[in-house]
C-alpha cells in the first residue's frame, strides 16, 4: 500500500456511506400519487354569498352558516350543473371573498375554459373559471460532495448573528405546500396547528413541504441537522398539494390545484397568519388573487417562488404585492425579485432524514423565515417591514443589514459585503 492509501481509503469510504445516508433520505412516493384525471375537467364555480362571521373548519361538511341560505346556493350549483351538462362534485364556502365555491365536472370533449366562460355570465354566478394546476418550485438531490453540509445562510446571512438579534418568537408563518412530517427530530415541536386540504391522497409525510418547513424553522441547538431561519416561529402546515408518483411522465414532483390552494389561504387568513410562504407557482388565478389581496390587506406578507420558465415568474410570484424570489444561483434576478440561496441547501427530509435541496421553493423559504425574524423585531403590527437589498425593489438580500438596520443603520456588524444596499419597504 503507498504511503497515505489509508486515510485516502478511510475518507473514500466515508464519504461513500454519506452519500448513500443521503441517497435514501427521501423515500420514494408511493405509486397511488397520481394527478387525479379528472381534475382537468373541472371548474370553480362562484355563488354569491351574503357576509357571515362565523368561519369553516377544515371538515366543513354542511354545518356552516344558514342552513337555507346553504341549501338554496347548493340548488342553484345543482341546476347550473343541470342545464350546462355537468356534474357537482362538491363545494367550499369563502366568506372572506363572498362567494361559495363548487367544483362542477366537465365532460371529456368539452373545454373546461368555455365552459367556466359561459357560467361567469349566469346572474348568480360571481365569477367562474378552470380548476388549475400548480407545481413547487424545488428538487431534491444529494450533494456532488457527500461531505457538504454548510447551510448556505450560515455563511451569506450570518445566520448565528441574526439569531442572537431575533429567532422569529411566535411569528405564526403558513406553510402552503405538501404533507410536512411534523414528528421529525428538526421540526418537533415547531408546527402550532396542521391541516390537510386535499382529497384522495395518502396522508404520509412529503419531501417538498417538510424540506420547506425545514429551511422556515428546524429547531436550532438540538444537536442535530440543521437551524431554520426563524427556529422560533410557529407553522401552520396547511396541506394544498400532493407528491406525484416518483418518475411520473414529464410531471413536477409536487403539485396543487386551484381549490385546495384556495383553501388553505383561506384558513391562513382567518386564523391571523402573519406570513403565508407559497413555494409554488401556476397560472393566474382570480380566486387565489382575491385571498392574496384580502391577506395583503390584512397586513399579510405572502411570499412566493419565481419560475424562470414562466412569463413573469409565474403565479403568485407575478401578483402584485407579493414577494417574488429567486435561486440566487440563476445570476442577477430580474427587476422586482430578490434572490437569496436555493442551491445545495441542507434541510429536513421525511423519515427523519435530511438531504439537500435546490430551486427557487427554498429560496422562498428562507425569505419567509426573514419575514419572521423581522416581524419579531418590528412591533406593532403595523409597523413597515423593510428589506434592504442590492437593487430596488428587487435583487440580493443583505440579511444582517435587514435585520439590524434599526439599531445600528450605518454600520451593520454582520452586513453581507456583496456589494451597495438599496432600502425597499414593504
Amino acid at each position: 500500500m503507498t504511503p497515505g492509501a489509508g486515510p485516502r481509503l478511510a475518507l473514500s469510504l466515508l464519504a461513500w456511506l454519506i452519500a448513500l445516508t443521503l441517497a435514501h433520505a427521501a423515500p420514494a412516493p408511493t405509486s397511488d400519487r397520481q394527478i387525479p384525471p379528472d381534475v382537468r375537467q373541472q371548474v370553480l364555480v362562484m355563488v354569491r354569498m351574503p357576509p357571515e362571521h362565523a368561519h369553516p373548519d377544515s371538515d366543513y361538511g354542511g354545518s356552516y352558516g344558514d342552513a337555507l341560505a346553504r341549501s338554496a346556493r347548493r340548488r342553484i350549483a345543482s341546476e347550473l350543473a343541470r342545464r350546462n351538462g355537468l356534474k357537482l362534485v362538491n363545494g367550499w364556502p369563502m366568506p372572506l371573498v363572498g362567494v361559495e365555491c363548487f367544483v362542477l365536472a366537465v365532460p371529456e370533449g368539452r373545454s373546461p375554459e368555455d365552459v367556466a366562460a359561459a357560467l361567469s355570465r349566469e346572474p348568480d354566478v360571481a365569477w367562474s373559471e378552470p380548476m388549475r394546476l400548480f407545481k413547487a418550485q424545488g428538487e431534491a438531490r444529494a450533494p456532488n460532495d457527500p461531505l457538504f453540509a454548510v447551510q448556505p445562510a450560515t455563511r451569506e446571512w450570518r445566520l448565528a448573528q441574526l439569531h442572537e438579534a431575533a429567532t422569529g418568537r411566535n411569528v405564526r408563518v403558513a406553510v402552503i405546500d405538501s404533507l410536512i412530517e411534523r414528528n421529525h427530530p428538526d421540526l418537533m415541536g415547531q408546527v402550532a396547528i396542521a391541516q390537510d386540504f386535499v382529497i384522495g391522497q395518502p396522508r404520509t409525510p412529503e419531501q417538498h413541504g417538510t424540506a420547506v418547513a425545514g429551511i422556515i424553522a428546524a429547531v436550532a441547538d438540538n444537536g442535530v441537522g440543521v437551524a431554520g431561519i426563524a427556529p422560533g416561529a410557529r407553522l401552520m402546515a396547511l396541506r394544498a398539494c400532493w407528491q406525484l408518483e416518483a418518475g411520473a411522465a414529464r410531471g413536477p414532483s409536487t403539485v396543487c390545484d386551484s381549490l385546495s390552494l384556495a383553501k388553505a389561504l383561506d384558513f391562513a387568513i382567518s386564523h391571523d397568519a402573519q406570513v403565508i410562504n407559497l413555494s409554488l407557482a401556476g397560472p393566474s388565478d382570480l380566486l387565489l388573487a382575491k385571498l392574496i389581496d384580502l391577506a395583503q390587506s390584512r397586513r399579510i406578507t405572502v411570499v412566493g417562488a419565481y419560475d424562470k420558465d414562466m412569463a413573469g415568474g409565474g403565479f403568485p410570484a407575478s401578483h402584485p404585492g407579493v414577494v417574488a424570489v429567486a435561486d440566487e444561483s440563476w445570476g442577477a434576478p430580474p427587476r422586482g425579485v430578490y434572490s437569496a440561496p436555493g442551491s445545495d441547501v441542507p434541510t429536513t427530509t421525511p423519515g427523519g432524514h435530511w438531504s439537500f435541496v435546490n430551486g427557487s421553493s427554498f429560496a422562498a423559504a428562507h425569505v419567509s423565515g426573514l419575514y419572521a425574524l423581522l416581524r419579531e423585531r418590528r412591533r406593532p403590527p403595523s409597523a413597515s417591514l423593510v428589506l434592504v437589498s442590492t437593487a430596488p425593489g428587487g435583487g440580493a438580500i443583505d440579511a444582517c443589514a435587514t435585520i439590524l438596520q434599526r439599531a445600528q443603520p450605518c454600520d451593520c456588524p454582520c452586513s453581507s459585503t456583496r456589494g451597495s444596499s438599496t432600502i425597499v419597504n414593504r
